[in-house]
């Protein structure tokens, strides 16, 4: 029905309407198709919702394109992922170039078949004409076929624009009602920006010339460039004092250029007071200058250590475009949609990071930019031209993205060419969404690798190869990333700046993580005195390693146990070389995350003999499989949940799962192990729980004719430290992990970017919710461990001792440390501090207890 500048669609399907935004498919709840609405069908046949022209049907008959008056266009796309059925269930009625009534049937589907291959049959009725055409009215509640008003459509025509030529050219299943062809031109204008068009004020022009319906340029000395497109206005060269010319056609040109014109005179956002003076005679003074002091705070970039250490070597950045990829794609529709989903999610991502970026101006700014830069038309435009011919979505956007990458690094401008490498990063994530995987580079050794983020794959695979540190934008320091990398002894910061991402590769940089700080070209006597101090570490690591097979008993002889977090044989050798008394922290869902499929029980127990082997007679810890929340594995797809962190991990998923949880208890039941066996539960929160767990484990145990298990299990919940009295009458022990013990106490995401450096184990109370857990533990006899990332704290022992705990298991580089530093310190004097650190009321408190002109002697 059409009336006037209004369309009037009909629901093509009976059943509930659904707003599109909770369709369960970014490309549609994102409305990057388009806008509308979703109905959950109970009817079959697909009816017109209005008179229209098909001007597509797709092959796979799943989903049809409709022009109809005012130049409207209308996807209505059938289910959720059913393209790749290629036609199965579906019938078409009608073909393209057919003229159709309101009413009239285009699409019958078999309902029950569908249902049986596709996630959902929610079906989208989206305006794709949104140009030209805006939805001012929509219904709800529930639709019947043919007979409720769906939505109402109406014309964006602005005055001049002929509805007669727009009517016509829909009646002749034109696409899009044709634009004004009247050009605006202005006059020239200077760029005032001390640093010309750079990628910033470029993101602010594009941003605003897309809001208008006008295609516009930008000219400069005979060459031009789309305005809507940042890579396009990089590409100008356009430096300090560059004349300008602004060019508009369109229903808005004139609006547009006006506001262009302004905006660029104005310096598009930048503080054009802040431009840098002209350089003046040198200063006779040795001292620093200020423009010396800032050059040398640039080489000074700062984050949160994640594992301690001290590397000097050459950078190497991680290619974000090395990811292998498929070069053809067979199914256009397919990859196109593929290639949106992909830049949706990525979108997400940098508005996620923006948001996170909190007081770090700069790099709330550098993300925004690199939005903008995702968002570039040209770059989507090249992208989908190389689809439609063929080419998969990963290998066109890749080839998309380097195409702009060489023309950016081609300009003489180093401001404007170093702006290339934003456009790999952000080119970079959305290959990762688009493949679902992590790039295979190979580094040097010896090499100190930076990246935006790294997984633990990734973590392993570099350490592999030599490297000898890691710096990261993104990450926490109870990451798994970061668990790896304190096992394997390699230094990591993570938390820095966003200007990490700029730092070019191959110059010699200092990593301390001590110090938290990586210190980029490092002077001849930086790199002295730098050289000097790892000397002099490698020299107490030989003297450590050569005692670390002593017990570790205090002064005043208090024996500590010091086990081992593993999560492999090669681990567990590691360990029993490096002093290890046994292993307390098997991580089980480490040993195999970078597998496609998942373990058979075989396989599992396999490994689990492997590592009693190495142990001999010591105790072993397996942990059951831990996942869910930070630790997804990539052959256990989890569901989405709006809290991972506090929903299906852990104990949780064996509940919900329990063949999972059976089948992991065969497999350590069928090990031999000489100590014993001893199952540790994870993120155990109640005693119901903990029985459930118990039975099963003890039915698993009669079936196999095994002996009695050591059950333990981890107090990483306030919940189980508070009742620890009742969860010792229960257990044989507990295990301790205050990387979830802090998130959950201090409502904390343990792998939140903007919250790495508050995340700390030592803060009082993290401290109490142990003391009470020890407390409990000793008046039923059970032991206590500490597996956390605080146990591997030199600094932290001492207050852990002194608050009762008898047993450490601490990553394997960390053991000899541990182990010396424990035969320091006086047992009597650790339990003083302990009770003057529960008193405290900050971290940062107990951590000045702790510095080193107070530590006990």
């Amino acid at each position: 029905m059409h009336s006037g500048d209004t369309l009037t669609l009909l629901a093509p399907l009976s059943g509930p309407i659904v707003p599109i935004e909770s369709v369960p498919d970014p490309v549609f709840a994102d409305k990057v198709v388009g806008d509308g609405i979703s109905i959950d069908p109970t009817s079959q046949t697909l009816l017109a919702p209005c008179d229209a022209t098909v001007t597509q049907l797709h092959a796979a008959r799943h989903a049809i394109t409709l022009s109809a008056a005012g130049g409207v266009e209308i996807l209505i796309h059938v289910g959720i992922d059913t393209v790749g059925l290629k036609g199965e269930g579906f019938t078409a009625r009608v073909k393209q170039g057919d003229r159709v009534s309101a009413g009239q049937a285009l699409i019958e589907f078999d309902a029950d078949r569908l249902l049986h291959k596709a996630p959902s049959l929610l079906t989208q009725v989206i305006v794709l004409s949104g140009e030209t055409s805006a939805i001012v009215e929509r219904a709800s509640g529930a639709a019947r076929a043919g007979v409720s008003r769906l939505m109402t459509v109406s014309s964006r025509r602005k005055a001049g624009d002929d509805p007669a030529q727009a009517s016509g050219a829909a009646e002749a299943g034109a696409s899009r009602p044709p634009r004004a062809t009247v050009g605006v031109t202005s006059a020239l204008v200077t760029v005032p920006n001390p640093h010309g068009l750079h990628a910033r004020p470029a993101a602010v022009l594009a941003s605003e010339a897309r809001s208008f319906a006008a295609d516009i340029s930008v000219e400069l000395a005979g060459r031009n460039a789309n305005a809507k497109s940042v890579v396009g206005l990089l590409n100008l060269g356009a430096g300090p004092g560059a004349e300008l010319r602004l060019v508009a056609s369109g229903s808005e040109a004139a609006r547009a250029v006006a506001r262009l014109v302004e905006l660029v005179r104005s310096g598009l956002g930048e503080d054009l007071s802040a431009a840098p003076a002209a350089p003046g005679p040198a200063a006779p003074s040795p001292a620093r200058t200020p423009r010396a002091a800032a050059a040398d705070d640039a080489r000074r970039l700062h984050g949160v250590s994640a594992a301690p250490g001290l590397a000097i070597g050459p950078v190497c950045k991680v290619d974000p475009l090395a990811a292998p990829v498929e070069e053809h794609g067979s199914d256009t529709e397919a990859e196109l949609a593929r290639l949106h989903r992909a830049l949706t999610h990525t979108r997400h991502e940098l508005k996620q990071l923006v948001a996170a970026s909190g007081k770090r101006v700069e790099q709330a700014q550098i993300f925004s930019a690199h939005l903008s830069m995702l968002d570039d038309p040209e770059v989507i435009t090249r992208a989908e031209v190389a689809i439609v011919e063929g080419k998969s979505a990963p290998f066109a956007w890749r080839e998309a993205v380097m195409s702009s990458y060489r023309e950016l690094a081609r300009q003489s401008n180093p401001l404007l060419a170093a702006r290339a490498n934003d456009l790999r990063d952000v080119g970079g994530r959305a290959l990762r969404h688009l493949v679902g995987g992590d790039e295979a580079q190979a580094v040097p050794a010896g090499s100190i690798v930076v990246a935006e983020t790294l997984t633990p794959s990734e973590v392993v695979r570099l350490a592999d190869q030599g490297a000898a540190g890691f710096v990261s934008v993104l990450g926490g320091t109870t990451s798994h990333a970061a668990i790896l990398a304190r096992s394997l002894g390699v230094p990591y910061l993570v938390d820095a700046s966003a200007a990490l991402l700029a730092v070019e590769a191959g110059g010699t940089a200092v990593l301390d993580a001590e110090e938290a700080l990586l210190l980029l070209h490092p002077t001849a006597a930086e790199l002295d005195a730098y050289s000097a101090r790892l000397g002099a570490r490698q020299a107490l690591r030989e003297r450590q390693e050569a005692a670390a097979a002593e017990r570790a008993v205090t002064r005043d002889g208090v024996r500590v146990a010091v086990l081992a977090n593993i999560a492999s044989a090669d681990d567990a050798r590691k360990a029993v070389r490096l002093g290890a008394e046994g292993v307390g922290l098997l991580r089980t869902e480490l040993m195999f995350f970078d597998r496609a499929a998942a373990p058979t029980e075989a396989e599992q127990t396999a490994a689990y003999q492997e590592i009693a082997d190495a142990l001999g007679e010591r105790p072993l810890v397996i942990r059951t499989l831990d996942v869910g929340g930070d630790k997804p594995l990539s052959y256990m797809p989890l569901p989405a949940e709006d809290n991972p962190l506090l929903g299906i991990r852990g104990l949780r998923i064996g509940a919900l799962h329990p063949t999972i949880l059976r089948s992991q208890l065969r497999a350590i039941l069928s090990a031999r192990v000489a100590g014993g066996h001893r199952v540790l539960l994870p993120m155990v929160a109640g005693i119901e729980e903990l029985r459930e767990a118990k039975q099963v484990l003890e039915e698993e145990r009669q079936r196999a004719g095994s002996p009695p298990v050591e059950l333990g299990v981890m107090v990483e919940v306030p919940s189980v430290a508070i009742q620890a009295d009742r969860f010792a009458a229960e257990v044989d022990f507990f295990s301790i992990g205050t990387n979830d013990l802090t998130q959950y106490t201090l409502a904390m995401d343990r792998t939140h970017p903007r919250l790495a450096g508050r995340q700390d184990a030592l803060h009082p109370a993290v401290l109490r919710l142990i003391s009470a857990t020890v407390q409990a533990a000793s008046k039923h006899e059970r032991h206590v461990g500490i597996c956390g990332a605080v146990a591997s704290d030199p600094d932290a022992v001492a207050v852990l001792i002194g608050l009762g705990v008898t047993e450490l298991s601490v990553s394997v580089q960390a053991m000899p440390e541990v182990k010396a530093r424990i035969r320091e310190l006086d047992a009597e004097k650790c339990r003083e501090l302990a009770r003057a650190a529960l008193d405290l009321g900050t971290a940062a408190e107990v951590r000045a207890l702790l510095s080193p002109d107070a530590r006990p002697g």
